[in-house]
């Protein structure tokens, strides 16, 4: 169905019928004219209401038809609000549960509106690159003031319904309807059935006491805030318009800029990364109604940094929480550094003290592995080494029950191999957290061999639940992310040796937008993490080569903030990197040591070298099975590596540069005699991909 018409007497219902959220693609906006045109040939119906079926009144366009011939046709949104307007009945919006975007503009084109108490009401469209494009920039300003409007515009986040039902110049809603919203809006709509003229948003005037001051002051926080994203400026441009221009005029300079904006790549990047992350959770043979295991209780195995943040996720979300560790200080101080952690959430507003409370009474301690027996899932996150893995996972077979599933959060080893420690390896699951646990939206969900396929359900529904954005990965070393960044953090070494600073690295990559560069990231995470795991690495791999300054560097005792000096130096209690005399010159003899000439390097190679080498090694990843597909990858670097948002990640990078140029880039890159020229021998699928002339997405 896409939309359906009931006559309730005289009252003509028009449903919106699109599941999952009512969107407004084409065949829902055809279906949906033809019964307002019924209706209003209809002699015994006296008044229409609109609403939606489901669980939401509408969220909008349908964003999979953006640019395709689909999205403007006739009737286009535009096109049923005008339709609505010159309604000789009235036409009531009957809102409820999720009323966005172009769902909004459509009520706003109704006569009047009214709405169930806690619907989510927004216009979000500046968080896919644009403004909205049906009228919203100025009838909403009509009807909530020229701040209201303007914040949630600029926002995009929602608004609960009962915030805008007749509050001092708020009046989105002419009533708020508890109980049966359908009845009510009928009744609503006879009583309201005979009164003439009928009115319309677009007559109403927005007005303001100082609208200059205001619309200047939006103009430079908006501008400090969204420097990367030319869509929120432009927000406030289309607001302005509905004070200082005529109606008609506002909508036409409006829909010019919506469509300006459609062929910018921030809104390619926006809407990219808005359908990767829906695309996330589709997973081929895991359909979506998979059955799944109850996960009412939950155990961690270590208190650490990393522990006591995984503890934290499930705890928000009301999932009691047993943390284990192997002596009664270490549990002491996890404890403590949760709790510190929520009381600054207090200080900030963030969190009320009886939900601290709350949380706090849900986590239990214990140095006993009995004590975990009832647990329905373990995650474990001990040192990052196979034989203490092992330990672990031949304890856990030993203790837990029967279908508790077993998680390891490593962050590089083999799940496979830490899974063939148990005599249960369907239940065994790789839940690769990012630091700090409690903060970072990435979960890579790493998919065993044997790894059961409602083990796997149950993980992706929990990680929404603990509102991650989980991703699939098979089993490699590294796994997506971790695998991709290690030849990120090669290119950074040889850019050392042929003649960059630390600094400049950094800052180059930064520029692009990069949230840290390489060596600022380093001394962050700890430059003794990756020094450890290069020990196992290049042993496994002897053939590749890498630069040895970042052993160097962990030589001389330097591992980053934690000892108050890494790639940079740190003054006592803060982290501002400030470049390092005696770093510079490690790396000066270095460089002398392997006869490099040292060179000027520009940023743009800078950036290609770093941004390319992740771009090669995920096309790797994506021929493998190893990522279900590119998208999946820019999610990993968007939500966990600090990968500019407004690039869209770095397979869609690539693609907006354009393949054939990646691929030039990399020949260059691999003439070069201190590079390692087979590693920049383009993937298969990226030369595949080129050779046809297509991209990852």
């Amino acid at each position: 169905m896409t939309a359906t018409c009931q006559t309730r007497g005289a009252v003509a219902v028009i449903t919106l019928d699109n599941p999952p959220v009512n969107g407004l693609g084409y065949d829902t906006r055809v279906a949906f004219a033809r019964h307002l045109e019924a209706a209003l040939a209809d002699a015994a119906v006296k008044a229409i209401v609109v609403t939606g079926a489901g669980k939401a009144f509408s969220g909008g366009a349908d964003i999979r038809e953006f640019g395709s011939p689909k999205a403007v046709a006739e009737p286009n949104l535009l096109s049923l609000i005008l339709a609505l307007e010159a309604s000789t009945k009235p036409v009531v919006a009957a809102v409820h549960s999720v009323c966005m975007g172009g769902g909004l503009e459509l009520a706003l084109g109704c006569h009047y509106r009214v709405a169930a108490p806690g619907a989510q009401v927004a216009l979000p469209e500046v968080k896919i690159g644009l403004i909205p494009g049906a009228g919203g920039t100025q009838r909403l300003p009509r009807v909530l003031g020229l701040e209201n409007a303007l914040n949630m515009i600029v926002s995009g986040e929602p608004v609960p319904s009962e915030l805008l039902f007749k509050a001092p110049g708020q009046q989105l809603f002419d009533r708020l309807i508890e109980g049966d919203l359908l009845e009510g809006a009928c009744s609503f709509a006879l009583e309201f059935a005979e009164r003439r003229p009928l009115p319309l948003v677009r007559h109403l005037k927005v007005t303001h006491p100082n609208p200059e001051a205001y619309l200047q002051f939006a103009r430079n926080t908006v501008g400090a805030m969204a420097k990367n994203f030319p869509a929120p400026l432009k927000c406030v441009d289309a607001v302005a318009n509905a004070l200082t221009k005529p109606f008609d005029e506002g909508m036409r300079l409006e829909r010019e800029t919506f469509v300006n904006l459609m062929m910018t790549p921030e809104c390619r990047a926006l809407r990219h990364a808005f359908v990767a992350e829906r695309a996330t959770t589709k997973i081929p043979d895991v359909p979506a109604d998979t059955p799944v295991r109850a996960v009412g209780k939950l155990a961690v195995i270590g208190a650490g940094t990393m522990g006591g943040g995984i503890a934290m996720n499930f705890l928000n979300a009301g999932i009691p929480v047993t943390i284990l560790e192997m002596k009664q200080e270490a549990l002491d101080k996890g404890v403590a550094t949760i709790r510190r952690n929520y009381e600054a959430q207090v200080k900030k507003g963030k969190l009320k003290q009886d939900k601290l409370e709350q949380r706090m009474a849900l986590l239990s301690t214990t140095l006993s592995y009995a004590d975990l027996k009832e647990a329905d899932m373990v995650i474990e996150a001990v040192f990052e080494d196979l034989a203490v893995k092992e330990q672990v996972f031949r304890t856990l077979d030993e203790v837990m029950k029967s279908g508790a599933i077993l998680a390891t959060n490593t962050s590089t080893l083999d799940v496979d191999k830490i899974a063939a420690f148990t005599k249960r390896p369907q239940d065994v699951i790789g839940t690769h957290f990012f630091s700090p646990a409690n903060v970072m939206k990435l979960l890579e969900v790493v998919r065993g061999e044997k790894t059961a396929r409602d083990v796997l359900a149950t993980v992706m529904q929990l990680g929404k639940k603990i509102r991650k954005t989980c991703v699939v990965s098979g089993v490699c070393d590294g796994f997506i992310g971790n695998r991709m960044i290690e030849q990120y953090s090669r290119q950074a070494g040889f850019l050392l040796e042929e003649g960059c600073t630390p600094a400049q690295v950094d800052k180059a990559i930064e520029r692009f937008g990069f949230a840290m560069g390489p060596f600022r990231m380093g001394d962050l995470a700890g430059n003794d993490v990756g020094w450890y795991i290069r020990k196992r690495r290049y042993v496994e791999k002897p053939h590749l080569r890498y630069s040895k300054t970042a052993d160097l560097l962990c030589e001389m005792g330097r591992f980053g903030q934690k000892t108050g000096a890494g790639w940079y130096d740190y003054a006592p209690g803060k982290r501002d990197a400030i470049p390092s005399p005696l770093v510079v010159e490690m790396i000066e003899k270095h460089r002398a040591e392997l006869g490099i000439t040292p060179r000027k390097v520009s940023d743009e190679e800078i950036v290609q070298r770093l941004v390319y080498a992740l771009v090669n090694e995920g096309a790797r990843i994506v021929e493998e099975g190893i990522a279900l597909r590119a998208s999946d990858i820019d999610m990993v670097y968007l939500t966990g590596y600090g990968f500019p948002l407004w690039r869209g990640g770095p397979m869609k990078y690539a693609d907006e540069v354009g393949l054939f140029n990646v691929v030039q880039a990399m020949k260059r890159f691999a003439a070069n005699p201190n590079d390692d020229a087979a590693f920049w021998q383009p993937a298969p699928l990226l030369a595949k991909l080129v050779a046809e002339g297509r991209t990852f997405n």
